[in-house]
């Protein structure tokens, strides 16, 4: 097969491919099923080229290219005639289609083209101004695709001259690209921002001319001083040098677009330092700095799966930043940048440290309002019950011990025996009110704690243990010889846990040993309480829950579950 018949090919089965993923997903229709048509024309036409058949060839070639083509452009994304711009842009097409194909000479097609190309041009411009977003969007995708595969047909075409057909017929193939782009246009015109690859575009074509325009420029004056014939390095010098202009022209045309669509950026510095001095305790305030020093559209907090604060319009396309396991930062990319710029990067790199800074001081924050909530939660929980036993326990047993002893007084010298009953009685009743008492005061501190200490108060506890089956438990207790002095809710909730832990060692094992080890370093206590038996399912209950709420209540930690060799609790509680 010929190298143009090939070309042709390639662009053809491309523009079926994506007409028939179009239809199948129910997507501009009409200029779907003209694709096909104009695809399969075009496929037809370069077999009829490849075999020789020249004339009826070129007859399809016409019929696809200049009326089918063209038609299917003017229709896209959906069809109109209502319009008179619709419809004086369908009747030019067609027209001028229909004279191509009946005269086919090459001064006709020329100027029937160049029409063709210029209200094709004046349409797309005119629907973009008038579409809805999504159009606009998807007519935007076809008219890149449209210039980018134009401008590189020229280039190709400059450089061709004498190269026979290989080039052309790579022109030729580089429309297979516009399918495509129609494709996604159509149905994932979000895919990226389109209008960040029109600036792109047009800074890499700029670009590209001015290195072409000032290497040609290079040539003519070196041939207008007599330097004609150049050998492959004096040529290979040229081109480098004239390749300097390219990034500072594509510096000042991106400084231009960017100026033209979002107004003076802000020195990266200065937008640093004005975004640093609002970091506080408001997120809000601080993406609204962020989004001014930078002018971007939006810029969200997001704690785990909760948006804590947000500022501006959410976008379709954003980036996320993360803020050092604290947070994310998300924030919406400006109208037509794919990326942020080095810039911005820059501004990022000294802020997001300040962001996840505040993110952590607020969490701190929350974290002890709410441990200040359940400790007085607790605080008041235990009021309660303390005054719960006096006043249903311990008062009327009191008040009955005043009443005795009345009783006693009024009987001591009309009925003595009766009164020495009513002291025995009023002696059984303070007796129970002082282990009443005692209970109490336990129930608020051990006082075994006082009177021995820690450790030995563990083992004082832990005698006499026995597991399930009956046996008796033996209890190792480990602990440094100069445990430190420590604050009396430590020393509490470190002897209720080993106690219960013990008692639940005791209920649900059948291990004959348990180990208790209690291990101090900087800044904490570790206690661990281990077994060597077959244990129950460790199902959180009130133990265990008890246990957790004791060392969380100090802002420590508790681990329970079963080991390796049997159960296991490890409790770590902080030390001023």
């Amino acid at each position: 097969m010929q190298a143009l018949p090939l070309g042709l090919a390639v662009a053809s089965v491309a523009t079926v491919v994506s007409g028939a993923g179009l239809l199948l997903r129910q997507r501009a229709v009409v200029s779907a099923t003209v694709m096909v048509l104009a695809g399969s024309g075009g496929v037809a036409a370069a077999v009829l080229l490849a075999t020789g058949r020249d004339r009826l060839g070129e007859i399809v070639v016409a019929a696809a290219v200049a009326v089918l083509a063209p038609l299917a452009l003017v229709t896209y994304p959906a069809a109109g005639w209502r319009h008179p711009a619709d419809f004086a842009a369908l009747v030019t097409v067609l027209g001028g289609g229909a004279i191509t194909t009946v005269y086919r000479t090459a001064d006709v097609a020329a100027l029937i083209g160049l029409v063709q190309a210029c209200v094709v041009l004046a349409h797309t411009w005119w629907r973009i101004e008038v579409a809805t977003e999504r159009r606009r969007r998807a007519l935007v995708w076809m008219a890149l695709s449209l210039a980018v595969t134009t401008l590189v047909c020229g280039f190709v075409v400059f450089a061709a001259e004498g190269s026979g057909t290989v080039l052309p017929a790579v022109a030729v193939a580089m429309f297979a690209l516009v399918g495509p782009a129609m494709y996604i246009g159509a149905t994932l015109p979000d895919l990226v921002d389109v209008r960040g690859l029109v600036v792109h575009a047009v800074v890499a074509v700029v670009g590209l001319i001015t290195v072409m325009s000032v290497f040609v420029l290079a040539l003519a004056l070196l041939h207008a001083v007599g330097a004609t014939q150049l050998n492959v390095g004096a040529l290979a010098l040229v081109a480098a040098l004239s390749a300097l202009a390219l990034q500072p022209t594509r510096m000042v045309l991106r400084g231009v677009i960017d100026h033209l669509l979002f107004g003076e950026r802000p020195d990266p510095l200065g937008a640093a330092s004005q975004v640093a001095g609002t970091i506080g305790e408001d997120p809000v305030l601080a993406l609204r700095a962020i989004r001014e020093a930078l002018v971007l559209p939006y810029a969200a907090l997001v704690v785990g799966d909760e948006q804590v604060a947000s500022s501006g319009t959410e976008t379709t396309h954003s980036r996320t930043l993360d803020l050092d396991g604290a947070g994310r930062l998300v924030v919406g990319l400006r109208p037509g940048d794919l990326a942020f710029s080095e810039a911005d990067e820059h501004v990022f790199r000294l802020t997001v440290p300040l962001l996840a800074q505040a993110l952590r001081a607020r969490a701190l924050a929350a974290d002890l309002i709410e441990s200040r909530g359940q400790t007085i939660t607790a605080v008041e929980e235990e009021r309660r019950r303390l005054r719960r036993d006096l006043h249903d326990g311990l008062g009327p047993r009191l008040t009955g011990v005043a009443f005795t002893s009345d009783a006693a007084s009024n009987l001591v010298h009309s009925d003595p025996a009766a009164a020495v009953e009513l002291i025995a009685q009023l002696r059984s009743d303070t007796v129970q009110a002082i282990d009443e008492i005692r209970r109490m005061v336990y129930a608020m501190r051990p006082p075994a704690l006082d009177e021995l200490g820690l450790v030995p108060a563990l083992r004082q506890r832990a005698t006499g243990l026995r597991n399930r089956a009956g046996a008796p438990v033996a209890v190792e207790i480990s602990a440094p010889d100069a445990l430190p002095t420590l604050p009396a809710a430590v020393e509490v909730a470190a002897y209720r846990i080993v106690v219960e832990a013990l008692t639940n060692i005791a209920r649900h094992s059948d291990s004959p040993l348990a180990t208790v080890r209690l291990v101090t370093g900087e800044g904490w206590l570790e206690v661990e309480i281990a077994d060597r038996g077959r244990s129950d399912d460790w199902h959180p209950g009130v133990g265990l829950s008890s246990m957790r709420e004791r060392a969380e209540e100090l802002g420590g930690t508790l681990v329970a579950g079963p080991g390796p060799e049997g159960g296991r609790v490890t409790a770590r509680l902080p030390l001023p």
